[in-house]
């Protein structure tokens, strides 16, 4: 089995290696502008990216894969968000359902590509979800405090789940999104917004 490059033995790339999956990454985003998700192909970033494809499938096993791979640094890379207890629970997780869902909300391609990558039946794949996840509660846990509800964060975790298949299907558009998230956060925390 090929390791991601979000796996344990690929956390310690060498420079070298990480400007690889930096192409790598850089490239599949240019090839989602230029043909879609369907087009899209380990082989075909590879070229673009400069890189040979056996290369390209030591860090990636799949479209899916490498697609996943772009989402995750994305959201692992945003800021950290300081959460102003004097603002309601509410507010402060739907800041942080809107920081998931807006991590490729503007960018069409990329959004629909990620629905779809995300839910690929995929060991490589798997990995990175249960990454995304985990940093999606660790977040949801920091804006709500000490003592957060574990079925709360995951109530919070699994419509946020719905709301962005909903986005990424189409069904839901991207000016929606911060309105319908502030309403699951509202509805999941029982207060009013």
């Amino acid at each position: 089995m090929l390791a991601s490059a979000a796996d344990g033995p690929r956390r310690a790339l060498s420079d070298r290696q990480a400007r690889t999956v930096e192409r790598l990454t850089d490239a599949a985003m240019d090839e989602l502008v230029a043909g879609g998700f369907a087009s899209l192909t380990v082989r075909s970033v590879a070229k673009r990216a400069g890189v040979a494809p056996a290369t390209a499938y030591t860090y990636f096993a799949s479209k899916e894969h490498l697609v996943a791979e772009v989402y995750w640094r994305r959201f692992r890379d945003q800021p950290a968000q300081r959460h102003d207890r004097r603002r309601s629970a509410v507010a402060r997780v739907s800041e942080v359902l809107e920081g998931f869902a807006m991590v490729v909300a503007d960018e069409v391609e990329l959004s629909a590509a990620c629905t779809v990558a995300v839910l690929a039946d995929d060991p490589e794949v798997r990995v990175l979800r249960e990454r995304i996840g985990a940093e999606l509660h660790r977040r949801l846990t920091a804006a709500l405090g000490d003592g957060a509800d574990p079925a709360v964060v995951e109530t919070l975790q699994f419509a946020a789940s719905g709301v962005m298949l909903q986005f990424g299907t189409g069904h839901l558009g991207y000016e929606a999104l911060p309105g319908v998230l502030a309403r699951v956060a509202a509805t999941v925390l029982g207060e009013q917004r």
